[in-house]
């Protein structure tokens, strides 16, 4: 069987150890990763318990397909109560990991309670041992993680957290693959989850192998896919994701100087992926199973004297880094970029806070003093670097921007609520809504706050058909046709954390159909496209049912109101504006919610959601 069906639940506090079956019918249900981890949060929620507290699990999930043979299955998914945004999280990430955590037998792992002090985990062949990380802790997660295989096994895949993540920084992430194949679970704070409960990482090793019900049906299949995956993403294996900063900027979907400006051709394309190449030695890295490689590995001698070896920027680093702040400067890029990922910050809400504290700065609600005698300016390297070294340090303004821009923004008053970009506290990722309006529905209802990779409808943009999963293609700037598009979407790529893949298929033009047939012949269930489509609602609703706990209602599903009444002065979406009301009445009718924005009975009842 591809996957194991069980996964341990760990208490950090007694050491207790308990092995849990998981049933085929909850499988079928909800899949594995963010799937069935939703599923097995909401059965257990209390939602009076912070994020932080001791009690709060954290739910790290294999997808389905994890581990096999089938292209991009990688993924893993660290889910549970942000401490970021309180309500519902998944930070998903690919990489090695999660196969390793296959091979040792396991589809995932709950993990409560707080160690005394400082432990990692290391699980072998679904062995568990607590050892002491006293050692690890105050090291970046370059360090811990190259320590940790040392003292663990040569074959040892690892995530763990870095200082941001020990100081409780509510946007630190977990990252895993060291500094030769970076991935970050970014997103929401998980990290900081890890550091509330003294968890300095996670290392896995095993020698177990999965089986496919039909071995040659599915080698068929994967050797048919494949060069069909990679002739449509020949430009993520070329350039990575940083190759779309120019076309962003092109058409009007790359944020600028926190959403206020229309036109940066010349910085795009300073800081952009073909740029990269062409000034440095650039390395293509692979995740498990991936045919893309869309990872870059970048060695970097700078002229200032700096030599970095790691992970290059991908594109939400340089759109936040690059574009947000307008430094047009690729060294900079690369050196904020090495900066995130050895604390262990999310770059997205990092580079956000950024252009919030500069624009705070600029209208004074912030002063030199808060920010330790320096003054923060736009278009100025030094001031990114200390901004980021004051948040990861929580010293100074640092210590509240280290709460994410929603809360910045409460404690500093003076209108700052407007310049804090965030949905449901999450600091929104950098595709802008104005110029896709099915990414303004997105944005508005995606279950963990204003995350683009809950839609990715702005593909369209950029010429993918998408018509196997979303029939309609209204035009980008269409009111009408927005909600249907975004649903459409959300339904789909709700199925990618569960099943273990990444989304880049997607972009890749594979179909539900497609998909479909990777699980009936690995697995061996009959299982038709349309089917996957549904059970991708069933787990986009079940998690909203999760925030509807939490108190999420319909005064919550909006955006800044920036982005519905300043329109882009020039450039590819000049002049736009998305009409939310509108919008959002419409996806409230066709997702089957009621005026309150949750799913109805009647919508529960035909996606067997009455749990």
């Amino acid at each position: 069987m591809l996957y194991s069906g069980k996964h341990l639940r760990i208490n950090l506090t007694n050491k207790d150890i308990q092995s849990v079956a998981i049933s085929e019918a909850d499988t079928r249900k909800y899949l594995l990763g963010s799937g069935f981890a939703a599923y097995c949060f909401m059965k257990e929620m209390d939602p009076t318990i912070d994020a932080l507290d001791e009690n709060s699990a954290i739910y790290i999930f294999n997808g389905l397909l994890s581990g096999s043979s089938i292209p991009t299955a990688c993924r893993t998914s660290f889910c549970g109560r942000s401490p970021l945004t309180g309500i519902w999280n998944e930070s998903n990430v690919g990489g090695h990991f999660g196969a390793e955590l296959r091979k040792a037998g396991l589809d995932g792992l709950v993990i409560a309670g707080k160690a005394e002090k400082p432990v990692y985990l290391f699980i072998h062949d679904g062995q568990v041992e607590f050892r002491q990380a006293d050692h690890l802790w105050g090291k970046d997660t370059f360090d811990t993680y190259d320590q940790i295989i040392l003292e663990t096994h040569p074959k040892a895949r690892a995530a763990v957290i870095g200082p941001a993540g020990e100081r409780l920084v509510r946007f630190a992430g977990i990252m895993q693959g060291g500094r030769n194949h970076n991935r970050a679970a970014g997103r929401g704070g998980m990290g900081a989850v890890f550091g509330s409960k003294h968890l300095k990482g996670i290392a896995v090793a095993g020698s177990e192998k999965g089986e496919a019900e039909d071995p040659g049906g599915l080698r068929d299949l994967i050797r048919e896919q494949i060069p069909i995956i990679k002739n449509n993403a020949v430009g993520l294996s070329k350039y990575g994701t940083a190759g779309g900063v120019a076309g962003a900027e092109h058409f009007g979907d790359l944020p600028i100087h926190n959403y206020q400006e229309g036109n940066w051709d010349e910085g795009a394309m300073a800081i952009s992926g073909q740029n990269l190449a062409e000034q440095y030695p650039v390395k293509q890295t692979f995740c498990h199973a991936c045919p893309i490689g869309c990872g870059k590995h970048v060695d970097a001698q700078m002229a200032d004297g700096t030599h970095i070896q790691g992970e290059a920027p991908e594109y939400e680093t340089l759109a936040g880094m690059g574009a947000m702040l307008e430094i047009g400067d690729l060294d900079a890029m690369i050196k904020a970029n090495d900066l995130c990922n050895r604390a262990g910050l999310d770059t997205i809400s990092a580079s956000t806070a950024a252009a919030f504290a500069t624009e705070a700065f600029e209208k004074g609600l912030i002063s030199a003093d808060d920010c330790l005698g320096q003054s923060l300016k736009w278009k100025d390297p030094q001031s990114l670097y200390h901004i980021l070294d004051l948040i990861c340090n929580r010293q100074g303004i640092g210590d509240l921007l280290a709460q994410g821009v929603r809360e910045a923004s409460r404690q500093l008053g003076g209108g700052s609520e407007a310049y804090a970009i965030q949905v449901k506290g999450l600091e929104m990722a950098y595709h802008d809504p104005r110029a896709t309006f099915s990414m303004a529905a997105n944005y508005a209802t995606a279950n963990r706050g204003a995350c683009h990779l809950e839609g990715l409808s702005y593909w369209r943009i950029y010429g993918l058909d998408g018509t196997s999963w979303s029939k309609e293609k209204p035009g980008r700037f269409s009111n009408e046709g927005a909600a249907r598009e975004a649903i459409t979407f959300q339904n789909y790529f709700s199925t990618f954390n569960p099943l273990g893949l990444c989304k880049f298929l997607g972009k890749a033009g594979v179909s539900p159909e497609v998909i479909a047939a990777f699980l009936t012949r690995g697995l061996g269930w009959e299982v038709s496209g349309e089917q996957l489509l549904e059970t991708g609602e069933r787990i986009f609703d079940l998690k909203r049912m999760i925030n509807n706990r939490y108190g999420i209602s319909r005064d919550d599903d909006s955006l800044p109101e920036r982005l519905t009444t300043l329109a882009r002065p020039s450039g590819g979406a000049a002049g736009k504006v998305p009409d939310m009301a509108y919008i959002l009445a419409d996806y409230y009718a066709l997702r089957g919610w009621n005026a309150e924005g949750a799913p109805t009975e009647e919508t529960r009842q035909r996606l067997g959601l009455e749990l």
